[in-house]
Formats: C-alpha cells, structure tokens, sequence
C-alpha cells in the first residue's frame, strides 16, 4: 500500500529535521535519472519538500519540463524517500521562506540573487521499516 505524507509520523518527522544531506531525483530531456546531492526541508504543514538552488540549473530545467521530483534523506539504513508534483517558484516571499528553513535545517545560504525553490508537493513516501515497521 502506497504510504503518503500523512503517514510520515514523529520519528520520521523528526528525522527529516536532521542536519542529512539528500539526494534530488529528476529527468532529464532523454528520460534519463539526474540525481544530486542536496539539503533539503520538510514542512508537514503544507505538505511541500523543497530545494534550494540556482535559476537555470539542471535541476531547475528538468522540474520546469517534467514537473515531477524526489528528494531522499539517508543515515546508514535509515532512509525516506519524499516524491511527488513539483514546480520551480520564482516568488520572492517563497524563496525567503525556502531560504529560512534551509538555514534552520542546515545554516544561513550566501545571498544568491539568482536564488529559485523548487517545492516538490509530497504524494508518496516510502521508507526503511524503522519509520513504518
């Protein structure tokens, strides 16, 4: 059965506020796997992981083109995978918002002017047995 982000209890919520890298899964124009290394945050409130990064990247241009991502947190056998719909955005207020977790989660990013969010809106999650035993 297909877990989603109301299944994502404490012990997962809290792992998702850990200072981890993760990994960024989009595609490319061939249909081929882009995985990258990257913070990320959660906010169960809304429902959205995001990322942090730079207009006109490779990750910016697959999210634009395919609207589709995964973002995944791994310690040791520890591991959740958060995916679903997600768009670029380019709004000021939301990269600030994006921006301010980040530096919560991991620490204050460079001012960047050509700073962009991707919000990847969580449809499915899937996990290491610890956190959905």
């Amino acid at each position: 059965m297909p877990r989603t982000a109301a299944d994502i209890g404490p012990a997962a919520t809290e792992f998702l506020t850990e200072r981890h890298l993760g990994t960024l899964a989009t595609l490319r124009a061939d249909g081929t796997p882009h995985v990258v290394a990257v913070g990320f945050t959660w906010d169960p409130e809304a429902g959205l992981a995001r990322v942090i990064t730079v207009e006109g990247s490779q990750k910016v241009r697959n999210v634009d083109r395919g609207g589709y991502a995964s973002v995944t947190n791994i310690d040791g056998p520890r591991w959740l995978t958060l995916e679903g719909p997600a768009r670029v955005t380019r709004e000021p207020e939301r990269v600030r918002d994006a921006e301010e977790r980040y530096a919560r989660r991991y620490r204050q990013p460079q001012p960047n002017p050509r700073r962009v969010a991707i919000e990847i809106e969580v449809k499915r999650v899937m996990g290491s047995a610890v956190f959905f035993g």
